[in-house]
């Protein structure tokens, strides 16, 4: 889901950045544990019918893992703007990922799951390809939420309305990017000083009861509630619920969702540590660990009946936390850096101050350095 200006992942130009800028471990260890969360949480999906223990801890996961992932993302995005330097990073970054995995996915459902009727359209995202189709509106929209006076009310008044409102086109996947817009604008407007605040020791000894009481509401929850009020894909309605019901779930998720992250946020280390570096390679992780866990579900490896009991749990839950640690790593990064981090420097036009500035270099008289070496002597 992000460093500098292009979350989650880092292009040319952001690595350039770092080498003035360090980068804060906090975030990259919170971006490293979130994506992990993520593919746990996306290992879980198929076994968890089969355990109401395990649907709870579904439950608690999906409550805050993405709006942890997007807070992040919105933060990392308040330097956004129209430059054309920051353009060409939202499209090689986000735009042309998307446009490449969505392609993949839609390939992957054919062939290996046997399944000719899938189509191949960048107006539906696949699977877990709507985060970047989403983001990229959002960061496109970055500069009205900085013109507004409140822009978190906006947002929050925007989702409320998409909960209770069917007719909200599936293209682009616009239901979710409404709902879980609130979460990007609040990443924009939080500050520094918050994380500090949310990192500090009494906020870490309040997460444990938070954590607890989510646990045991979780396993209440599971015969109560559809567990896909999780996923903001939907209105309301199509829950079969009143309208007014998508605007009430709408905020008490969004505040349960804040407890939960700033409660996740707590535990986070501010130190470096051994999985600090592969903060960097989220995007990679996010992106890559779907086709093993779909692949999984295309062979069929979740139908054995001892992987539903806990040990079998267990074991599936270590090995999606480590595979998607293996594809942050740096080489795989190095592998799928021309789909994920394309450069695409031959797509764009050159930066006409810039082409001027090198101009100027070169076609300096070279008669003018002595002078200038004599002047300094």
């Amino acid at each position: 889901m992000f460093h500098a200006d292009t979350p989650p992942g880092q292009n040319e130009q952001s690595k350039q950045n770092e080498q003035t800028k360090p980068r804060d471990a906090f975030f990259d260890n919170a971006k490293y544990l979130a994506i992990l969360l993520v593919a746990i949480g996306h290992s879980w999906e198929p076994l968890k019918g089969d355990s109401r223990v395990l649907q709870g801890l579904y439950m608690v996961v999906y409550t805050f893992h993405m709006p942890a992932f997007i807070v992040i993302s919105g933060y990392f995005s308040r330097s956004f703007d129209m430059r054309p330097a920051r353009l060409k990073r939202l499209l090689t970054g986000v735009a042309v990922p998307y446009i490449l995995f969505e392609i993949a996915y839609s390939l992957f459902s054919r062939y290996a799951n046997d399944d000719p009727h899938q189509k191949i359209t960048l107006l539906d995202p696949l699977y877990l390809t709507w985060f970047l189709c989403s983001l990229f509106i959002w960061r496109l929209t970055t500069p009205i939420w900085k013109l507004v006076r409140h822009p978190l009310a906006v947002a929050l008044g925007i989702a409320m309305l998409a909960s209770c409102t069917p007719e909200l086109t599936d293209d682009f996947d616009l239901q979710r990017t409404a709902q879980f817009l609130p979460y990007f604008v609040l990443g924009l407007v939080l500050k520094p000083e918050h994380f500090q605040w949310v990192r500090g020791r009494a906020m870490r000894v309040l997460a444990v009861p938070v954590f607890a009481g989510a646990v045991v509401f979780g396993y209440w929850a599971v015969p109560r509630m559809n567990a896909s009020w999780f996923y903001h894909h939907d209105s309301a309605q199509e829950f079969a619920a009143p309208w007014w019901v998508g605007p009430v779930m709408m905020l008490a998720m969004f505040g349960c969702s804040l407890l939960l992250t700033a409660a996740f946020y707590s535990w986070v280390p501010s130190r470096k540590t051994w999985f600090t570096a592969l903060g960097a390679g989220t995007l990679y992780g996010y992106l890559l660990h779907g086709f093993v866990i779909k692949g999984a579900g295309y062979a069929g490896l979740f139908d054995h009946a001892w992987l539903h009991r806990p040990y079998g749990v267990a074991l599936v839950t270590a090995l999606a936390a480590t595979v998607v640690t293996l594809l942050c790593t740096p080489p795989v990064r190095r592998v799928f850096h021309f789909v994920i981090e394309p450069g695409m420097e031959w797509a764009f036009k050159r930066d006409a101050a810039q082409l001027a500035r090198e101009r100027e270099q070169f076609e300096k008289p070279q008669g003018q350095q002595p002078v200038r070496e004599k002047v300094n002597a």
